[in-house]
């Protein structure tokens, strides 16, 4: 009965438009007012210790990275980089914009970020060189979406936060730990690859197709000099990536880490920033923090409640009683969060469903790290399509195209994101085989 209330009052509350962290915290205070005995003091307080955790730290220090290379030249370079190894090939400038997408979102973590970095220079080049409009914004819309799969990746590191509270029992009654951030970048790596590969296939054979343009060979020492006016941004992969792994920082130390060396190159290496530039940045960067950590803090008062109620050990005992088996619980989870993704926005979408779903996956079989890919990979859809995908909005201003035309140009690249959803949810040894080589499960 009160899950039913809880999760009632909250879609009443969305539908009326309402945004989704004041909704949580309406949902929460309305049933601990009306329905339970918990004190109020008690809500001030989990609000507070809410975002006391170390790993969110890692959240501010990304977007400011993330904001310094865009604002920093780094993307431009990375094109260039791009763009002298593939651009000879069939559709060469749209497989440079599908590698660059992928190299940024290895600095940068955010979808939104990598867009904007890399369709604000790669679509009008596209047009100017022939290509079809519509052909450009698909291939840059979800190649975008990249920006949370490879490592690192906010929302994998709130999906570590969502869960890091959650108790789960595996089938045998073992006592389960979510995942950390460093098993999630590690295991985010080869599905990463495979993706952007498989983004790379379906703009090549769509060029083909059409005979679209393609740009002249570059030379070797041309490759050569691109690549070292970009290395100094790839280096950033290096550091965050090889630091987490050889023990000599935390993610969160490494995001840190990131956002003063994304600093120093921007302003004193490529020197396209000026120390002008930099309040601006600073300021871009607190804001779209702040409403993360905003939504983040109302969503672990809902997670609290649910903890509270027993709600996810209730569900899980039931999936498991009517004889659900993870192969069919996968599937619902992809419906569900589908599903979710018209509606919702990404991190609050993990945020709500992490620390439901967790333990029932848990219960099942599932590996955290898998269940996390697979949630991110959802997200990444949900990023792509209307009503609510990020990542068209982005776009959309960008190529200025309607939302419509721009849902009709995503769609061949959408449908290769779906098939690549089935294969990674029904294989998990993509997500995991990296971290377990690593030593890090």
């Amino acid at each position: 009965m009160s899950s039913l209330f809880i999760f009632g009052l909250l879609i009443a509350l969305m539908l009326t438009g309402m945004p989704i962290s004041i909704a949580l915290g309406m949902t929460v205070l309305t049933f601990i007012y009306t329905m339970t005995t918990v004190p109020t003091e008690s809500v001030a307080l989990k609000l507070f210790t809410g975002i006391d955790n170390f790993e969110i730290m890692a959240i501010p220090f990304f977007i400011l990275a993330g904001n310094f290379l865009t604002h920093g030249g780094v993307a431009r370079r990375m094109i260039n980089f791009a763009t002298s190894m593939v651009g000879h090939w069939y559709g060469g400038l749209g497989l440079a914009g599908v590698m660059a997408c992928a190299l940024f979102a290895a600095v940068s973590g955010s979808s939104p970020a990598t867009v904007i970095a890399i369709g604000s220079i790669m679509m009008p080049a596209m047009v100017k060189q022939g290509f079809p409009k519509r052909f450009g914004a698909g291939v840059i819309t979800t190649s975008g979406a990249l920006g949370i799969l490879i490592p690192p990746s906010i929302v994998m590191v709130i999906y570590c936060v969502a869960t890091g509270g959650s108790v789960a029992l595996d089938p045998a009654g073992q006592r389960v730990s979510s995942a950390s951030v460093g098993q999630m970048f590690m295991a985010g790596v080869i599905p990463g690859i495979m993706l952007a590969t498989l983004l790379g296939v379906t703009t090549f054979y769509r060029a083909w197709k059409f005979d679209y343009p393609r740009l002249p060979r570059a030379s070797w020492t041309e490759r050569l000099v691109a690549f070292q006016k970009c290395m100094w941004g790839l280096l950033l992969i290096l550091i965050v990536l090889g630091g987490i792994y050889a023990g000599l920082f935390t993610p969160t130390e490494a995001a840190a880490i990131s956002a003063v060396y994304a600093f120093v190159i921007a302003v004193f290496v490529y020197k396209d920033m000026t120390l002008r530039d930099v309040p601006r940045v600073l300021l871009g960067s607190a804001n779209m923090s702040a409403m993360i950590l905003y939504i983040i803090t109302n969503a672990v008062l809902f997670s609290f409640l649910m903890a509270n109620e027993n709600i996810p050990q209730q569900i899980a005992a039931w999936i498991t009683s009517v004889g659900v088996d993870w192969i069919m619980f996968l599937l619902i989870v992809n419906v569900l969060l589908l599903i979710a993704g018209n509606v919702m926005e990404a991190s609050s979408i993990v945020l709500i469903m992490a620390p439901i779903l967790f333990p029932v996956a848990v219960k099942l079989g599932i590996h955290p790290v898998h269940l996390g890919i697979l949630m991110v990979v959802n997200m990444e859809v949900g990023m792509c399509h209307p009503p609510v995908g990020l990542n068209l909005y982005v776009a959309s201003g960008i190529a200025k195209m309607g939302i419509t035309e721009l849902t009709i140009a995503v769609w061949p690249w959408l449908l290769t994101m779906l098939m690549f959803l089935v294969v990674v949810t029904y294989v998990p040894e993509i997500s995991l085989w990296l971290p377990r080589t690593l030593g890090m499960l």
